[in-house]
């Protein structure tokens, strides 16, 4: 008998082995991915034509059983055949951060894939990742034609019993309330306290989705995935959804662990020299050319890389009329930027989404050739799939022509900022421009800030303005928010003038900080109770401590500082009739700092190794 006998007979037996494995793979039921460290088990079932998940941790259920599910032209999951299962492979990835919260970021996850076929020919691969204490999960489609086709997802996220969440739309305030009484929608990320658990849904890598929000579900224990503005998401070919992501915590401080879950599912950026990208804080100036000056001469002074021109400088922003190529005659632009080139301080201007959506690929080069340093969206589309489409372009095309950039108004970070570093930092938070309370401060670490960088728009008093109808808490806690929240451009005297501000000594904090971090440990807190954040830069630690609209006190472990080391701590603190005081003390890694603050009030604080001022 010939060799090719053998050989074509070989090849029948594993053809026959791949299709009993592919039998048997069609026939299991139920697939259970489990973390790195075991703490984290994600259950899928595809039983009874429905496919669905349930995630428990530290062998406590979280979740009940809830919908994995979209339709494509109106078919939906529940017919649809598992026709293969990449089993769970264990991921360990690394990369550097150098414009985030630390150095590097460092990601371990098992990740699995199931593959399914609908009655209508869609091909849909269920992408799964499982972290200690975080899941990940999205859906992949393709067809065969170049037709338009119409996706809408029906993911569900059911618990044990009603869970607390803590609505919020765009720039709202939040209002705690249990979903068995939820008759709204709540912007994702939102946070949630179930069974003794404190639980965050998120969304990653969003790119050409609609903005997806949450509705109550078909119980009081439900909630689902709602497309607040688009009826469906439209594609050609083949279409990745969002990741849909679960982080759990035993304790509100330990939800810090999610912080950076965006960016770790985000694409990385594509390889090239990105040194060009400069962190750092901005004044506004005033629509004239002697305050552009004024407040190069401040950011100087106070050691800040940038100035802004906000809405006005080319005219009224919202007029299809108003040309962003075409300066003011108060603003002397080339005059400006030049002064700031000779002094290192960069000038960004606004545009609106108007002047944006007409003129972006004309303003981009002239930008360049004026010498700009960055740009600052506003009032763009951040809710429906055409203008979040829209927006990944944008950004793309800002970062090409070395821009950076910050995104204002309603649009929230999905972790792009790794895949496009220039993309410093967005709004999408109700800032000091919205006058947010004590409580709000203290609960947007908890919430919001998990997702991503977000611009303040800080206001802080100076002797002729308290700017009290946009600052309801301490001078000391505006100080100490600029490191409890994190912005690699951080927009600071929002409101004021430069030469109004005469009150040097309270205001030195800001001159220190910076805005982007080798290290950092959130060490305390309690949503919208208060919260203690330590973040390092070199040698010299940072930390910030603000109260809710009660008295807070907490006692802090500084065994962050390092060890045979002596600190000179400089503390900016309250003092009476709105002032701030400072005073210094030294400390070292052993020893316990307690904080003691009043309503509203806040603590900051510089560590500096050694003797120093």
């Amino acid at each position: 008998m010939n060799r090719n006998f053998f050989g074509w007979k070989a090849l029948g037996m594993l053809g026959l082995i791949f299709f009993l494995q592919q039998g048997q793979l069609a026939a299991q039921k139920v697939y259970a991915v489990t973390s790195p460290e075991g703490t984290t088990v994600l259950t899928l079932r595809a039983e009874g034509g429905k496919l669905s998940y349930q995630l428990s941790f530290k062998r406590r259920e979280i979740t009940d059983r809830s919908v994995l599910d979209i339709t494509v032209d109106g078919t939906s999951l529940s017919t649809a055949k598992v026709t293969g299962y990449d089993k769970p492979v264990l991921h360990h990835e690394s990369f550097a951060s150098p414009i985030g919260e630390q150095d590097s970021l460092h990601s371990n996850y098992r990740q699995a894939k199931l593959y399914l076929k609908t009655n209508n020919g869609s091909q849909v691969r269920l992408d799964v990742r499982v972290m200690d204490s975080c899941v990940a999960f999205r859906y992949a489609v393709s067809v065969t034609d170049t037709a338009l086709h119409r996706l809408r997802e029906l993911t569900t996220f059911s618990f044990p019993s009603s869970p607390l969440i803590y609505q919020y739309n765009q720039e709202s305030v939040f209002t705690p309330m249990r979903v068995d009484t939820f008759s709204t929608i709540t912007d994702l990320p939102v946070t949630l306290l179930t069974n003794g658990s404190y639980c965050q849904l998120g969304e990653a890598a969003n790119l050409n989705y609609t903005k997806a929000e949450l509705a109550r579900g078909v119980n009081g224990s439900t909630l689902a995935v709602a497309f607040p503005r688009d009826t469906v998401v439209l594609f050609r070919k083949m279409i990745e959804t969002p990741w849909r992501t679960l982080s759990v915590a035993s304790s509100p401080i330990a939800l810090a662990h999610c912080r950076t879950l965006n960016l770790k599912l985000a694409e990385p950026p594509v390889p090239g020299d990105l040194s060009w990208i400069r962190p750092g804080k901005l004044i506004r100036a005033q629509l004239n050319t002697r305050s552009g000056l004024d407040c190069i001469d401040f950011a100087v002074k106070h050691h800040f890389q940038y100035i802004m021109f906000d809405a006005g400088w080319y005219g009224a922003e919202f007029r299809s009329s108003s040309d962003p190529c075409q300066v003011i005659p108060a603003i002397d632009m080339p005059k400006v930027i030049v002064y700031g080139k000779e002094r290192n301080i960069g000038v960004i201007l606004y545009v609106n989404y108007v002047g944006l959506k007409s003129k972006l690929d004309t303003i981009l080069p002239l930008y360049k050739q004026w010498g700009v340093a960055g740009l600052k969206f506003g009032f763009v589309d951040g809710l429906t799939q055409a203008g979040l489409s829209w927006l990944s372009q944008a950004i793309q095309k800002v970062q090409q022509y070395g821009f950076v950039l910050d995104i204002h108004d309603n649009y929230k970070p999905t972790g792009l900022s790794r895949t496009y570093p220039a993309l410093l930092t967005q709004e999408g938070i109700r800032g000091d421009e919205n006058s947010p309370d004590a409580f709000h401060n203290t609960t947007l670490p908890f919430t919001r800030f998990l997702a991503g960088a977000a611009d303040f728009t800080y206001c802080f008093p100076n002797a002729k303005n308290s700017f009290s109808k946009n600052i309801k808490v301490s001078k000391a806690q505006q100080l100490a928010l600029s490191v409890i929240y994190y912005s690699p451009l951080q927009a600071i005297f929002w409101y004021g003038q430069p030469n109004d501000y005469t009150n040097d000594e309270e205001i030195a904090f800001y001159d220190y900080v910076p805005t982007t971090w080798n290290e950092s440990h959130y060490l305390a807190g309690d949503i919208g109770k208060g919260i203690a954040v330590a973040r390092r830069k070199g040698d010299t630690w940072y930390l910030g401590c603000a109260a809710g609209p009660e008295d807070w006190e907490t006692m802090l472990d500084l065994s962050f500082l390092r060890r045979g080391s002596t600190y000179i701590a400089t503390i900016y603190e309250d003092g009476d009739n709105q002032s701030v005081n400072k005073r210094t003390v030294k400390l070292t890694g052993s020893d316990k700092l307690p904080v003691k603050l009043s309503a509203k009030g806040g603590q900051a604080i510089i560590f500096r190794p050694g003797t120093h001022e």
